[in-house]
Parts: structure tokens; sequence; C-alpha cells
């Protein structure tokens, strides 16, 4: 997802570059890029065999809608989840302590944008253009 809010061509971005740039496989990357599209962060700029472009502009994604396109929900212990039924769950003091835990995080993941993570990466790369080895 950095990758791709981090190109500013129209044409978008082409799987292959995207391995290549982050060092995964095509097929690992066949089933991200599924997911991301399922999930309506990503589409193809114009059809097969073009590359591919975000939905959104990257400061209106964050990174739980990026977590959710793989997860359903974040739950730091089983009993957290939708589904869950525990016999305990009334006279259970850390439940209450996990509950606080998850929400903190993720509101965290929700503060976060891709904006603000393909700013820290725009940085990284200018640092290490700049960068002479010995």
């Amino acid at each position: 997802m950095v990758e791709l809010a981090l190109q500013k061509n129209e044409k978008g971005i082409f799987q292959k570059e995207i391995s290549k740039n982050q060092g995964i496989s095509i097929k690992y990357l066949d089933q991200i890029i599924s997911s991301l599209k399922a999930a309506g962060l990503i589409k193809n700029a114009g059809g097969k065999k073009s590359g591919y472009l975000l939905t959104r502009k990257p400061g209106e994604i964050s990174v739980y809608d990026i977590y959710k396109a793989f997860e359903s929900d974040l739950r730091i212990i089983d009993c957290l989840g939708s589904n869950s039924t525990c016999s305990r769950e009334y006279q259970c003091a850390a439940q209450g302590f996990w509950t606080g835990l998850n929400d903190q995080i993720i509101n965290y993941l929700e503060s976060e944008t891709l904006d603000n993570l393909a700013a820290r990466q725009d940085e990284i790369n200018k640092e290490n253009v700049n960068m002479f080895y010995i």
C-alpha cells in the first residue's frame, strides 16, 4: 500500500514492480492484491495488464483499514471476539484490561494513515540515496 501511495503515475504501478521493489513473490502478491481489491482499497488503473491505484487518497486510508482487508477484526485475546462466549465474562477483571488495551491498539491503527507511512518511507528513501558506503 505504501508503494501505491508513493506513486504519482496515473497509470498506477505494475505488480511486477511492486514485487521487485518489496522483495516478495508475484504469487504471494496476488493474494495480497486480491484482499486489497476485495476491501475496496485498490483498483486496476485501466483493465487487464494495467497497474494498480489506490481507490482513495492516502490520507483517507487508515492503517486499520488496511489491517481489516486481511482480518475481520482485531482481538488480542480470543474472548474479545464478537462470536466469543465466555461463562466468566461478567466475573473477569482481566477481560476489562484486555478490552481497554485492544481499544487502544485499534485507536492507534485508526489514527495512522497511509499518507503518514508514505511520507516516512519517502524520507527514508531520500536518506538512503544520499548515503555513501565505504
